[in-house]
């Protein structure tokens, strides 16, 4: 009402603006007051404020058109609202032509919400438009309000001084009156297109929860007849049939894959990376011989090569990112990694695995092809009982050759319980006529299945990624031991066990229709704020602070494999550098996750002074030693006085550094035992460090020569001994005492540097060699 009201004021200045002089001209001959009245006017107006005028409303009227006009976008909203028809045009085909699948439905429902989203956005950016539009028009009314202007144009004589300017006042207002006319009806024709698309969507999503709703586990409703009682009668399948809806599976991934294009360039993207970074440490050990080192690791994947790894790796993440994808698009995922899984398996796997591995694959493939191409009828529902049958007998016999040959064998009992359990399932419901449901649990049987091998295979492969990390680096350190990767393997995979864990369950609960009311029950729970006390809070963000600590200490934990870094090493060319940084890193993980996890727990910083008083409190009652600890690893780990792989006394105790943490060090005595040292006491005493500067250590040896021998001789024989002991530092000067000389008898001390991690060695090493060089020389050599 409001835009007819304003379109009617339009035409109604316009007669006003033209036209007035004439009603005027007729009043005026009858009216002689009136015309004393204008003659007052007159003598006040000057030509200049006419024009003045004049100017004025051309420069709303200009304005006003220059406002009218379509921005970029406006353009672009328009394109919005094509696209976002296009694809409801889509979905709606798609809805009607399309096998009812759980899976198809549940992505119908994801996409149509974007649509009614979008179409909500349409139309308020329509509404703001007919504000604007509705501004311009108001501009443009409130033209009457000026007395100059109006007086103007009734006004005969005056009117035809300024012929010429109103004339072109004239045009800029039929050009601003046209634009607006016309741009009105454009967006009203959008605002009514984007109300019928409203409306079609809703009735899409009302036909797609029904539909759901049928599918789910709880409805215990027939949908067609029972098995015996189906029509039995033969007939013919025809081909275009199945063609219609190929091509219709094919539009509806087709379009999904346009509306993830995005999100999956970006995962491939990151994949590349990955693949070029192991590429880059793989290389490198070839170049330098050790390529063949990682067959000692058990490495089976990723030294035959890494595209297929990483394919793995990349199907995997696809699968349990696109849970509401079609029903085409994510079985042909499926199918691809089961394909890529074929390849990896085919050098490896005994004879009789990989035949059950192709049943399974083959079982699979005709599970798929049935529920998407095959409209529901007899042949299709004895089809699916058929593959139940040979399910539940691969899961009793066939399943324990696969288990055989993967990394994790833990989960093959509950997957083997679940596998025959839902076939079983699926073939009373089919037999019944609960159709659906019973294809759904078919192809969640079969998916469950295949997905732990494949999860099995992604563990083994992320663990093969990290052991060739920290090889590579420690062999740029110069360090070629074979570490313990077994031990190392078992630490690592327990974090990535329960990562592996979600992802099979969210994939079992997807493909069960039940997932999003899991998820949403879940939500709900966890967001219901609790009060105790004046304290309000939700479980959801307690639950979140404690996976943030958890992931934080995790990370600091295990980010020393990544610099190369294994804990029961005892290399005497450790890099104290690398030990610093890794340190500060650890600190910093710690420190970032408490305080993401205290922002994430929403408490209040009022509260948190409060939480921090009563801290203190503990502090001064009985947490002193606790803190002093805390701020001493601090302390250590910026000032350095030691570092991990020093030899160090401090009190009665010695040995080397193993490992400083924030609160206590801990040190390998020579007999083996670790001694653990609260970092306050490391600063309160004195410490002794070997290897603070450097990591050799002056040591000596007294010896008795007997025999015929001049000093020169024995200084000669002491120093050739010492330089071909690969052991002794020869870059530095040895030094040679004699504290006592006699006829046929010398007493001597010899002091030469080598390194403190292997001085006992060293030493025995030297006496050996002297005694061996004295003996050559008929002298006696004691010690």
């Amino acid at each position: 009402m409001n835009s007819k009201r304003n379109s009617f004021y339009l035409p109604a200045l316009l007669m006003m603006l033209f036209f007035a002089s004439f009603s005027y001209s007729q009043t005026s001959s009858t009216a002689p007051k009136a015309e004393n009245k204008s003659k007052l006017f007159e003598e006040t107006t000057t030509d200049s404020d006419y024009l003045m005028a004049i100017e004025k409303a051309g420069d709303v009227l200009e304005s006003a058109a220059n406002d009218a006009e379509f921005e970029g976008s406006t353009f672009h909203l328009f394109g919005d609202i094509k696209r976002t028809e296009s694809k409801l045009d889509l979905i709606l085909a798609s809805l009607k032509g399309a096998n009812p699948n759980v899976r198809n439905q549940q992505m119908y429902r994801i996409v149509l919400k974007e649509i009614e989203q979008e179409l909500n956005d349409q139309n308020n950016a329509i509404n703001i438009r007919n504000q604007n539009l509705e501004k311009i028009k108001t501009r443009i009314i409130d033209l009457r309000k000026d007395k100059i202007l109006f007086t103007l144009i009734k006004d005969t004589i005056r009117r035809k001084q300024f012929k010429t300017e109103l004339a072109n006042l004239k045009k800029r207002y039929l050009r601003t009156d046209s634009l607006m006319t016309k741009n009105q009806e454009t967006l009203n024709h959008k605002k009514r297109l984007t109300v019928e698309h409203k409306i079609d969507v809703s009735n899409a999503l009302a036909t797609v929860e029904t539909k759901l709703e049928k599918s789910g586990i709880s409805i215990l409703n027939k949908e067609y007849p029972s098995l015996w009682s189906t029509d039995t009668t033969a007939k013919k399948v025809v081909s275009h049939n199945i063609k219609a809806k190929i091509i219709i599976e094919e539009n509806v991934a087709a379009y999904y894959l346009s509306y993830k294009a995005g999100a999956l360039i970006t995962l491939c993207f990151f994949m590349g990376l990955l693949a070029w970074y192991i590429s880059r440490n793989l290389k490198y050990l070839k170049s330098n011989g050790h390529d063949e080192n990682l067959t000692l690791f058990n490495f089976k994947y990723l030294n035959r090569g890494v595209i297929l790894p990483i394919v793995v790796i990349t199907l995997n993440i696809a699968v349990v990112t696109n849970l509401y994808a079609p029903a085409l698009f994510l079985e042909l995922l499926q199918l691809g990694l089961l394909g890529v899984l074929t390849i990896l398996f085919k050098n490896d796997w005994s004879g009789k695995s990989m035949r059950n591995w192709l049943l399974l694959f083959g079982l699979f493939f005709a599970l798929c092809f049935l529920d998407l191409f095959i409209e529901v009828g007899l042949f299709q529902r004895c089809s699916f009982i058929i593959i139940n049958i040979l399910g539940i007998r691969y899961g009793l016999v066939q399943i324990k050759s696969l288990k055989d040959q993967l990394y994790i064998k833990g989960f093959f009992k509950w997957a083997s319980i679940i596998f025959i359990g839902l076939n079983v399932l699926s073939i009373l419901y089919n037999l019944f006529g609960r159709v659906s449901l019973s294809n759904m649990l078919s192809l969640t049987a079969f998916i469950s299945l295949t997905q732990i091998v494949a999860l099995s295979v992604l563990l083994k492969i992320i663990l093969e990624i990290i052991l060739l990390q920290i090889y590579t680096t420690r062999v740029k350190r110069g360090i070629e031991k074979i570490f313990d990767y077994e031990n190392l393997s078992d630490t690592l995979k327990k974090p990535f066990i329960i990562v592996i864990s979600y992802m099979w369950l969210v994939v079992i609960a997807s493909n069960l229709n039940i997932w999003e009311s899991l998820r949403s029950s879940l939500g709900t729970l966890l967001s219901r704020p609790n009060t105790i006390g004046s304290i309000t809070f939700t479980l959801g963000n307690i639950v979140l602070f404690f996976i943030i600590v958890w992931a934080a200490h995790l990370l600091q934990n295990y980010v020393a494999y990544f610099f190369g870094e294994i804990e029961d090493e005892n290399e005497e060319n450790i890099n104290k550098r690398q030990h610093s940084k890794l340190l500060i890193t650890r600190l910093v993980v710690l420190i970032v996750g408490y305080l993401l996890a205290v922002a994430a727990s929403g408490m209040p910083l009022d509260k948190l002074s409060i939480l921090l008083g009563a801290l203190g409190v503990g502090v001064g009652l009985g947490l002193q030693n606790v803190v002093n600890n805390f701020v001493s690893g601090i302390i250590l780990i910026f000032d350095k006085p030691i570092q991990i792989g020093d030899v160090i006394d401090i009190s009665s105790e010695s040995g080397r550094v193993k490992s400083m943490g924030l609160r206590t060090t801990k040190i390998n005595a020579p007999n083996g035992a670790e001694i653990i040292i609260p970092n306050g006491n490391l600063l309160s005493q004195n410490i002794t460090n070997w290897t603070y500067t450097d990591n050799f250590k002056l040591v000596d040896i007294s010896i008795e020569i007997s025999g015929d021998a001049t000093p020169e001789d024995i200084n000669a024989t002491i120093s050739a001994s010492l330089e071909s002991l690969p052991l002794v530092n020869n870059t530095k000067p040895s030094q040679i005492y004699y504290n006592s000389i006699s006829d046929g008898k010398f007493k001597i001390q010899i002091k030469f540097w080598c390194s403190i991690y292997r001085t006992e060695e060293t030493i025995s090493t030297a006496k050996q060699v002297l005694f061996s060089n004295f003996k050559s020389k008929e002298l006696t050599f004691n010690t």
